[in-house]
């Protein structure tokens, strides 16, 4: 039986490379994506699309109907930095979201559910190095407690109703296809545009703020990764670790060096400073390893000579 999937956030920074690399896997027809607005062309015109408010759950349910919908990829959410200034809008986007699709899951309208979660649900009181995969959740942000509730919702499905749903914590993601729409780490790539613009950049963070990243190309690899796992396979019904690589601003730009010997960085932290400082500096991700053999292939000096490659064509 063929399978049909819809992607609600398509439009955005990950969900865009999800929609592409799923349509090139199972065939454009299959893959619907859908979001508030239109996306670019690569995605309107490779296959279906639907203007969809995923926190209308009438409007949801008659579109899953009508493709026969059997996976849905919740990819719409608020993220970090935007959230802390629109607390309820994010809330309400990132939770009615996630009811609305486990609740047709529950009704048996879908058969299987990815949902991300972030490295945002952990906070100043979790352990920074190495950070577990079970361990102190405290979150201080408006996004990390909506994506810490959502887990906690994504485990009670599962026990009481028997939902598949699948989850990991992204860290930070870097990728030269789509801008980053909002997030603590959005320098990780805004600082490679300007390398090659202008040759210098500003950085909202301090030199030394260390965080959890990873390329694109890894983070869509692992989320078809885990779908496709067999469902005995996942045991954790919350969310993965998921970890490629740790850097700080500094090592980034001294990365860039290599490539552009000129380039200059300064630093002007901001208010997403103290959202960086709340989160961990390094990911455990032994469980999603022994669980579905998880590996990153992409370190900071693949991505960033991946980064510039393909962005010095576009800046």
């Amino acid at each position: 039986m063929s399978k049909y999937i819809l992607i609600i956030g398509a439009c955005g920074q990950i969900g865009t490379e999800l929609t592409l690399t799923l349509r090139e896997k199972y065939g454009n027809d299959q893959i619907i994506a859908s979001d508030i607005r239109e996306g670019n062309d690569d995605l309107m015109e490779s296959g279906p699309f639907e203007i969809l408010d995923a926190t209308n759950y009438d409007a949801l349910e008659e579109v899953i109907a009508y493709h026969d919908i059997t996976e849905v990829y919740l990819m719409a959410a608020m993220l970090s930095a935007t959230a802390e200034k629109f607390p309820m809008r994010a809330w309400n986007l990132n939770m009615n979201t996630l009811f609305n699709v486990l609740n047709l899951a529950k009704e048996k309208k879908i058969e299987k559910i990815f949902w991300p979660s972030s490295i945002a649900v952990f906070g100043p009181t979790t352990p920074k190095e190495n950070t577990p995969q079970n361990t102190i959740m405290e979150p201080s942000t408006v996004y990390g407690i909506s994506k810490q509730s959502g887990e906690r919702w994504c485990e009670y499905y599962f026990n009481k109703f028997n939902v598949d749903v699948r989850s990991i914590r992204y860290p930070g993601l870097i990728s030269w296809k789509t801008m980053p729409g909002g997030g603590t780490t959005d320098y990780a790539v805004e600082i490679y545009h300007k390398a090659l613009s202008e040759g210098s950049y500003t950085c909202f963070l301090e030199e030394d703020t260390n965080l959890p990243m990873m390329f694109m190309d890894d983070a869509i690899r692992a989320t078809l990764q885990i779908m496709e796992t067999p469902a005995e396979k996942i045991k954790e019904r919350s969310a993965y670790n998921l970890a490629a690589m740790s850097f700080t601003p500094k090592e980034m730009a001294e990365s860039i060096k290599t490539v552009i010997p000129k380039f200059k960085i300064a630093y002007e932290p901001d208010f997403r400073q103290e959202i960086a400082n709340s989160w961990p500096s390094s990911i455990d991700d032994s469980i999603a390893q022994k669980d579905w053999n998880w590996k990153a292939e992409f370190n900071l000096q693949k991505t960033t000579e991946t980064m510039l490659e393909n962005l010095k064509n576009r800046v």
